[in-house]
Parts: structure tokens; C-alpha cells; sequence
């Protein structure tokens, strides 16, 4: 499937800030940006949704809670019962120290699995550049042409007007 991207370039991350807010401003849904170091507020800019990965940290952890201890009683008091000094067989304070590690081990790798799932950083993933030396000292911003209704010529318009040093078309395969 062929992609259209329109990408433009600027030299600061004013210019950048200035192009996000007149893309949003006149409706245009903005793909991604490319930046060199971190610039504050810009996810908020651009409308970016809050991640949903916590839920996913917490689902994982309280599986590898609920995992643990169901495990632990399970051996200790079912499979291998042993009266070691008249405790009782399902001492759950003997369990805490394996149901944490368990608990932050299947939280942490779900997390991870997940992120880089939704990234799409899996092995043999071709990586995306829109723009040379977009993170190296390029500031780089990306609309994606999804349907006829979207007007590349006033998007280039906005994006000069907002200091684009470049503004090209780009295709790609999915």
C-alpha cells in the first residue's frame, strides 16, 4: 500500500511550534515530528492522546500478582504440605517477596513488549526517514495525505508562511 506524506523542514523549534499550531488551527491532522532534543509541550501541540501503556503495566502486574500468590498456595498447600515449626501451611507472609518479583518482572515485560509492538520496532522493521538529519540538527514535521479532501497546496502554503525551510512530498510502501 502506497503512503503520501508531505514533510517539512525548519531550522528552529519556533518555526516548528508556529507550523504545528497553523496545521491544527485550519484542521490538518498532523502524522508526526521529528525533532533533535526534546521541546516541551509539544505533544500537546500536535493533540497527542495520552499513552494507554499504565494499563497495560498494571493488567500484567496484577496478573503476575494474582499469578504468584495462586501459585505459591497452591504448592504449599496442595501439592507439597509441609509442617515446618507448626506454621500454617498457607503463610502468606512467606509468599510477599515472590509475589512482588513477579509482580514488577511480568509488569516490566509486558510494558516493554507492548511498547515495542505498538512502536513497531519488530525484528526485521524497516526504519522510517522522512527527512535527512531530522534528529540530528533538522527540525521535521509530517502530515500524512489520507484522502482526496486533503489540499497539499494550502498545507505547503501554511507551512512556508510558518517558516519551512522545505516542503516535499514523500511516498512510501506500508
Amino acid at each position: 500500500m502506497l503512503e503520501q506524506f508531505l514533510v517539512a523542514t525548519f531550522l528552529d523549534e519556533h518555526a516548528l511550534r508556529d507550523a504545528v499550531m497553523q496545521m491544527r488551527v485550519h484542521g490538518f491532522r498532523i502524522y508526526d515530528a521529528y525533532t533533535p532534543y526534546p521541546v516541551h509541550g509539544l505533544d500537546a501541540l500536535m493533540g497527542v492522546r495520552r499513552s494507554r501503556l499504565p494499563f497495560v503495566s498494571f493488567a500484567a502486574g496484577a496478573l503476575g500478582l494474582i499469578g504468584a500468590l495462586g501459585f505459591q498456595f497452591y504448592a504449599a498447600v496442595f501439592d507439597w504440605p509441609l509442617n515446618v515449626g507448626g506454621k500454617p501451611a498457607n503463610s502468606t507472609l512467606a509468599f510477599i517477596p515472590i509475589t512482588f518479583e513477579l509482580t514488577v518482572l511480568s509488569a516490566g515485560l509486558a510494558t516493554a513488549a507492548t511498547l515495542l509492538v505498538r512502536c513497531g520496532l519488530l525484528p526485521g522493521a524497516r526504519p522510517r526517514s522522512f527527512a535527512p538529519g531530522a534528529t540530528e540538527d533538522t527540525f521535521a514535521l509530517v502530515l500524512r495525505r489520507r484522502d482526496a479532501t486533503f489540499d497539499a497546496g494550502e498545507a505547503r502554503r501554511l507551512l512556508m508562511a510558518s517558516g519551512a525551510r522545505n516542503v516535499t512530498i514523500t511516498e512510501e510502501t506500508r
